[in-house]
Protein backbone atom coordinates (compact mmCIF):
# COMPACT_ATOMS: atom_id res chain seq x y z
CA UNK A 1 0.00 0.00 0.00
CA UNK A 2 1.48 3.39 -0.95
CA UNK A 3 1.75 6.38 1.39
CA UNK A 4 -1.12 8.34 -0.17
CA UNK A 5 -3.46 5.40 0.39
CA UNK A 6 -2.15 4.87 3.93
CA UNK A 7 -2.63 8.54 4.75
CA UNK A 8 -6.36 8.30 4.06
CA UNK A 9 -6.96 5.37 6.41
CA UNK A 10 -7.14 7.28 9.71
CA UNK A 11 -9.71 9.66 8.21
CA UNK A 12 -12.12 6.76 7.71
CA UNK A 13 -12.72 6.57 11.46
CA UNK A 14 -16.46 6.78 12.21
CA UNK A 15 -17.46 10.44 12.42
CA UNK A 16 -19.22 10.13 15.77
CA UNK A 17 -16.09 8.72 17.38
CA UNK A 18 -13.50 10.90 15.64
CA UNK A 19 -11.44 13.74 17.02
CA UNK A 20 -13.62 16.13 15.01
CA UNK A 21 -16.70 15.12 16.96
CA UNK A 22 -14.83 15.25 20.28
CA UNK A 23 -13.59 18.79 19.60
CA UNK A 24 -16.61 19.98 17.57
CA UNK A 25 -14.25 20.68 14.69
CA UNK A 26 -14.77 20.66 10.93
CA UNK A 27 -11.95 18.19 10.47
CA UNK A 28 -9.22 16.31 12.32
CA UNK A 29 -5.85 15.09 11.09
CA UNK A 30 -4.39 12.05 12.83
CA UNK A 31 -0.61 11.64 12.78
CA UNK A 32 2.01 9.18 14.00
CA UNK A 33 2.73 10.98 17.31
CA UNK A 34 2.10 14.13 19.29
CA UNK A 35 5.46 15.57 18.25
CA UNK A 36 4.73 14.69 14.63
CA UNK A 37 1.56 16.77 14.99
CA UNK A 38 3.44 19.67 16.59
CA UNK A 39 6.33 19.81 14.14
CA UNK A 40 4.22 19.29 11.00
CA UNK A 41 1.75 21.97 12.12
CA UNK A 42 4.48 24.54 12.78
CA UNK A 43 6.32 23.82 9.55
CA UNK A 44 3.07 24.13 7.58
CA UNK A 45 1.73 27.31 9.18
CA UNK A 46 4.81 29.39 10.00
CA UNK A 47 6.68 30.75 6.94
CA UNK A 48 10.46 31.04 6.69
CA UNK A 49 11.46 34.13 8.63
CA UNK A 50 8.23 34.00 10.62
CA UNK A 51 7.68 34.41 14.35
CA UNK A 52 6.03 32.25 17.03
CA UNK A 53 4.84 33.20 20.49
CA UNK A 54 4.98 30.39 23.03
CA UNK A 55 5.08 29.96 26.79
CA UNK A 56 7.76 29.15 29.33
CA UNK A 57 6.26 25.96 30.73
CA UNK A 58 5.92 23.34 28.01
CA UNK A 59 6.89 19.87 26.86
CA UNK A 60 10.64 19.71 26.56
CA UNK A 61 10.78 18.41 22.97
CA UNK A 62 8.42 21.15 21.77
CA UNK A 63 10.73 23.76 23.28
CA UNK A 64 13.72 22.05 21.73
CA UNK A 65 12.13 22.10 18.26
CA UNK A 66 11.22 25.79 18.54
CA UNK A 67 14.64 26.81 19.83
CA UNK A 68 16.98 24.60 17.78
CA UNK A 69 15.24 23.52 14.56
CA UNK A 70 12.98 26.40 13.53
CA UNK A 71 15.81 28.98 13.69
CA UNK A 72 17.47 27.12 10.79
CA UNK A 73 14.58 28.45 8.68
CA UNK A 74 14.87 31.94 10.12
CA UNK A 75 11.86 31.40 12.41
CA UNK A 76 12.20 33.20 15.73
CA UNK A 77 10.18 32.96 18.95
CA UNK A 78 9.07 35.05 21.89
CA UNK A 79 8.64 33.08 25.11
CA UNK A 80 6.27 34.51 27.70
CA UNK A 81 4.82 33.48 31.04
CA UNK A 82 1.44 31.78 30.50
CA UNK A 83 -0.34 34.53 32.44
CA UNK A 84 1.59 37.53 31.08
CA UNK A 85 -0.92 39.23 28.81
CA UNK A 86 1.13 42.46 28.68
CA UNK A 87 4.08 40.56 27.19
CA UNK A 88 1.74 38.87 24.72
CA UNK A 89 0.41 42.22 23.52
CA UNK A 90 3.95 43.59 23.25
CA UNK A 91 5.13 40.60 21.24
CA UNK A 92 2.16 40.93 18.90
CA UNK A 93 2.97 44.60 18.33
CA UNK A 94 6.72 44.22 17.85
CA UNK A 95 6.84 41.10 15.63
CA UNK A 96 5.26 39.75 12.47
CA UNK A 97 3.70 36.83 14.35
CA UNK A 98 2.23 33.85 12.51
CA UNK A 99 1.33 31.53 15.39
CA UNK A 100 0.64 31.49 19.11
CA UNK A 101 1.26 28.06 20.58
CA UNK A 102 0.85 26.85 24.13
CA UNK A 103 -0.34 23.93 26.17
CA UNK A 104 -3.20 24.45 28.59
CA UNK A 105 -2.74 23.08 31.16
CA UNK A 106 1.01 23.12 30.63
CA UNK A 107 3.61 20.45 31.36
CA UNK A 108 4.70 19.96 34.13
CA UNK A 109 3.38 22.86 36.23
CA UNK A 110 -0.20 22.81 34.91
CA UNK A 111 -0.39 26.53 34.17
CA UNK A 112 -3.53 27.59 32.30
CA UNK A 113 -3.88 29.95 29.35
CA UNK A 114 -6.88 32.27 29.12
CA UNK A 115 -7.77 30.79 25.75
CA UNK A 116 -10.64 33.17 25.01
CA UNK A 117 -8.64 36.33 25.77
CA UNK A 118 -5.48 35.14 24.02
CA UNK A 119 -7.46 34.17 20.94
CA UNK A 120 -9.16 37.56 20.72
CA UNK A 121 -5.86 39.43 21.02
CA UNK A 122 -4.12 37.21 18.47
CA UNK A 123 -6.96 37.30 15.96
CA UNK A 124 -6.89 41.10 15.95
CA UNK A 125 -3.39 40.76 14.48
CA UNK A 126 -4.29 37.92 12.13
CA UNK A 127 -2.37 35.37 14.25
CA UNK A 128 -3.42 31.73 14.43
CA UNK A 129 -3.85 30.16 17.87
CA UNK A 130 -2.98 26.51 18.55
CA UNK A 131 -3.63 25.04 21.99
CA UNK A 132 -2.21 21.69 23.04
CA UNK A 133 -5.04 20.27 25.16
CA UNK A 134 -3.42 16.92 25.90
CA UNK A 135 -3.58 17.39 29.67
CA UNK A 136 -7.15 18.71 29.54
CA UNK A 137 -8.68 16.21 27.09
CA UNK A 138 -11.77 17.05 25.00
CA UNK A 139 -13.88 15.94 27.97
CA UNK A 140 -12.68 18.82 30.14
CA UNK A 141 -11.99 21.62 27.67
CA UNK A 142 -13.20 22.74 24.24
CA UNK A 143 -10.51 25.15 23.04
CA UNK A 144 -12.08 25.71 19.61
CA UNK A 145 -15.29 26.90 21.24
CA UNK A 146 -13.19 29.31 23.30
CA UNK A 147 -11.70 30.83 20.14
CA UNK A 148 -8.61 28.79 19.29
CA UNK A 149 -8.01 27.88 15.63
CA UNK A 150 -6.34 24.52 16.24
CA UNK A 151 -6.46 21.96 19.03
CA UNK A 152 -3.54 19.56 19.31
CA UNK A 153 -3.49 16.31 21.26
CA UNK A 154 -0.90 13.73 21.99
CA UNK A 155 -3.45 10.97 21.40
CA UNK A 156 -0.89 8.66 22.98
CA UNK A 157 -2.10 9.93 26.34
CA UNK A 158 -5.75 10.21 27.44
CA UNK A 159 -7.59 9.73 24.16
CA UNK A 160 -6.06 6.32 23.40
CA UNK A 161 -5.79 5.84 27.14
CA UNK A 162 -4.10 2.46 27.49
CA UNK A 163 -0.36 3.21 27.22
CA UNK A 164 -0.10 1.15 24.04
CA UNK A 165 -0.46 3.64 21.16
CA UNK A 166 1.64 6.44 19.66
CA UNK A 167 -0.47 9.06 17.87
CA UNK A 168 -1.19 12.76 17.59
CA UNK A 169 -4.09 14.85 16.30
CA UNK A 170 -4.86 18.33 15.00
CA UNK A 171 -8.46 19.59 14.93
CA UNK A 172 -9.78 22.78 13.37
CA UNK A 173 -11.24 24.25 10.21
CA UNK A 174 -10.96 22.59 6.81
CA UNK A 175 -8.84 25.51 5.59
CA UNK A 176 -6.26 25.50 8.36
CA UNK A 177 -6.00 21.74 8.83
CA UNK A 178 -6.00 21.30 5.07
CA UNK A 179 -2.77 23.30 4.88
CA UNK A 180 -1.18 21.01 7.47
CA UNK A 181 -2.57 17.89 5.79
CA UNK A 182 -0.91 18.85 2.50
CA UNK A 183 2.52 18.99 4.15
CA UNK A 184 1.82 15.85 6.16
CA UNK A 185 1.26 13.96 2.92
CA UNK A 186 4.77 15.02 1.89
CA UNK A 187 6.60 14.44 5.17
CA UNK A 188 4.90 11.21 6.23
CA UNK A 189 4.37 10.37 9.86
CA UNK A 190 1.31 8.30 8.95
CA UNK A 191 -0.82 6.62 11.58
CA UNK A 192 -1.04 2.86 11.17
CA UNK A 193 -4.45 1.14 10.74
CA UNK A 194 -3.90 -0.81 13.97
CA UNK A 195 -3.22 2.38 15.90
CA UNK A 196 -6.43 3.87 14.49
CA UNK A 197 -8.33 0.79 15.70
CA UNK A 198 -6.81 1.09 19.19
CA UNK A 199 -7.72 4.79 19.34
CA UNK A 200 -11.34 3.94 18.56
CA UNK A 201 -11.25 1.45 21.43
CA UNK A 202 -9.94 4.14 23.76
CA UNK A 203 -12.50 6.75 22.73
CA UNK A 204 -15.31 4.43 23.81
CA UNK A 205 -14.29 4.80 27.47
CA UNK A 206 -12.68 8.25 27.35
CA UNK A 207 -15.35 10.08 29.33
CA UNK A 208 -15.53 7.34 31.96
CA UNK A 209 -11.77 7.25 32.46
CA UNK A 210 -11.36 11.02 32.55
CA UNK A 211 -14.20 11.50 35.03
CA UNK A 212 -12.54 9.00 37.37
CA UNK A 213 -9.11 10.58 36.89
CA UNK A 214 -10.50 14.10 37.45
CA UNK A 215 -12.06 13.03 40.73
CA UNK A 216 -9.03 11.11 41.96
CA UNK A 217 -6.54 13.85 41.02
CA UNK A 218 -8.48 16.61 42.77
CA UNK A 219 -8.77 14.57 45.98
CA UNK A 220 -5.09 13.60 45.79
CA UNK A 221 -4.11 17.24 45.27
CA UNK A 222 -6.04 18.26 48.37
CA UNK A 223 -4.45 15.44 50.37
CA UNK A 224 -0.97 16.48 49.27
CA UNK A 225 -1.59 20.17 49.92
CA UNK A 226 -2.40 19.37 53.55
CA UNK A 227 0.62 17.08 54.07
CA UNK A 228 3.67 18.44 55.96
CA UNK A 229 6.13 16.58 53.73
CA UNK A 230 4.85 18.33 50.59
CA UNK A 231 5.94 21.93 50.12
CA UNK A 232 3.78 22.85 47.13
CA UNK A 233 1.10 21.33 44.91
CA UNK A 234 0.46 22.34 41.30
CA UNK A 235 -3.08 21.52 40.24
CA UNK A 236 -5.58 23.89 38.54
CA UNK A 237 -8.45 22.56 40.63
CA UNK A 238 -6.92 24.01 43.80
CA UNK A 239 -7.73 27.57 44.83
CA UNK A 240 -4.00 28.06 45.48
CA UNK A 241 -3.24 27.58 41.78
CA UNK A 242 -2.35 30.91 40.08
CA UNK A 243 -4.84 30.36 37.25
CA UNK A 244 -7.57 28.58 39.19
CA UNK A 245 -10.05 31.30 38.20
CA UNK A 246 -9.27 30.69 34.52
CA UNK A 247 -9.44 26.92 34.80
CA UNK A 248 -12.75 27.14 36.66
CA UNK A 249 -14.20 29.22 33.84
CA UNK A 250 -12.98 27.25 30.82
CA UNK A 251 -12.67 23.67 32.11
CA UNK A 252 -15.38 21.28 33.29
CA UNK A 253 -12.77 19.15 35.08
CA UNK A 254 -9.13 19.69 35.94
CA UNK A 255 -7.44 16.58 34.59
CA UNK A 256 -5.69 13.57 36.03
CA UNK A 257 -2.15 14.92 36.48
CA UNK A 258 -0.92 16.39 39.76
CA UNK A 259 2.54 17.90 40.08
CA UNK A 260 3.98 18.57 43.52
CA UNK A 261 7.18 19.36 45.35
CA UNK A 262 8.47 17.15 48.14
CA UNK A 263 9.76 18.94 51.23
CA UNK A 264 13.26 17.61 50.67
CA UNK A 265 16.11 17.28 48.20
CA UNK A 266 16.76 15.09 45.15
CA UNK A 267 17.48 12.00 47.24
CA UNK A 268 14.43 12.43 49.48
CA UNK A 269 12.24 12.78 46.41
CA UNK A 270 13.76 9.66 44.87
CA UNK A 271 13.03 7.74 48.07
CA UNK A 272 9.40 8.78 47.79
CA UNK A 273 9.23 7.65 44.16
CA UNK A 274 10.92 4.33 44.90
CA UNK A 275 8.57 3.64 47.83
CA UNK A 276 5.43 3.87 45.73
CA UNK A 277 3.87 0.49 44.92
CA UNK A 278 0.96 1.22 42.55
CA UNK A 279 2.26 3.57 39.84
CA UNK A 280 4.78 2.62 37.20
CA UNK A 281 7.79 4.91 36.96
CA UNK A 282 7.48 6.27 33.42
CA UNK A 283 7.51 9.62 31.57
CA UNK A 284 4.03 9.27 30.04
CA UNK A 285 0.53 9.98 31.36
CA UNK A 286 -3.16 9.54 30.72
CA UNK A 287 -3.44 5.76 30.71
CA UNK A 288 -5.48 3.41 32.87
CA UNK A 289 -2.43 2.74 35.05
CA UNK A 290 -1.09 5.44 37.35
CA UNK A 291 2.35 6.70 36.32
CA UNK A 292 4.87 8.77 38.25
CA UNK A 293 8.10 10.50 37.33
CA UNK A 294 10.77 12.70 38.85
CA UNK A 295 11.44 15.03 35.87
CA UNK A 296 14.99 15.83 36.99
CA UNK A 297 15.97 12.18 36.65
CA UNK A 298 13.72 10.96 33.83
CA UNK A 299 12.83 13.79 31.41
CA UNK A 300 15.76 16.13 32.09
CA UNK A 301 18.48 13.65 33.05
CA UNK A 302 20.86 14.98 30.38
CA UNK A 303 20.55 18.63 31.42
CA UNK A 304 22.92 20.38 33.81
CA UNK A 305 21.59 21.57 37.15
CA UNK A 306 22.00 25.15 35.90
CA UNK A 307 19.94 24.47 32.78
CA UNK A 308 17.24 22.69 34.78
CA UNK A 309 17.08 25.64 37.16
CA UNK A 310 16.70 28.03 34.21
CA UNK A 311 13.77 25.97 32.95
CA UNK A 312 12.20 25.76 36.41
CA UNK A 313 12.69 22.00 36.79
CA UNK A 314 13.32 21.40 40.49
CA UNK A 315 15.05 18.39 42.01
CA UNK A 316 12.10 17.81 44.34
CA UNK A 317 9.40 17.98 41.64
CA UNK A 318 7.12 14.96 41.14
CA UNK A 319 4.58 14.52 38.35
CA UNK A 320 1.86 11.99 39.17
CA UNK A 321 -0.61 10.82 36.52
CA UNK A 322 -3.63 9.25 38.19
CA UNK A 323 -4.96 6.11 36.58
CA UNK A 324 -8.33 4.49 37.09
CA UNK A 325 -7.42 2.61 40.26
CA UNK A 326 -9.54 3.25 43.34
CA UNK A 327 -8.84 6.60 45.01
CA UNK A 328 -8.35 5.00 48.43
CA UNK A 329 -5.66 2.72 47.05
CA UNK A 330 -3.75 5.56 45.37
CA UNK A 331 -4.06 7.78 48.44
CA UNK A 332 -2.86 5.06 50.80
CA UNK A 333 0.11 4.32 48.57
CA UNK A 334 1.14 7.97 48.38
CA UNK A 335 0.80 8.45 52.13
CA UNK A 336 2.91 5.39 52.95
CA UNK A 337 5.56 6.49 50.44
CA UNK A 338 5.75 9.94 52.04
CA UNK A 339 6.84 8.22 55.22
CA UNK A 340 10.14 7.44 53.45
CA UNK A 341 10.89 11.15 53.02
Amino acid sequence: MNMDAMATLPHRLPRKKSGSALERAETTLLLASGMCATTTMMLALVPAGGHIITTTDCYRRTRQFIQTVLPKMGITATVIDPADIDSLEMALEQNNVSLFFSESPTNPYLRCIDIELVSKLCHKKGVLVCIDCTFATPVNQKALALGADIVLHSVTKYIAGHNDVLAGSLSGSNKVIGTVRALHNVLGGVLSPNAAYLILRGIKTLHLRVQQQNSTALRIARTLEAHPKVSRVHYPGLESHPEHHIAKRQMSGYGGVVSFEIAGDLQATSRFIDSLKIPYIAPSLGGCESLVEQPTIISYWDQSSEERARLGIKDNLVRFSCGVEAFDDIQSDILQALEAV
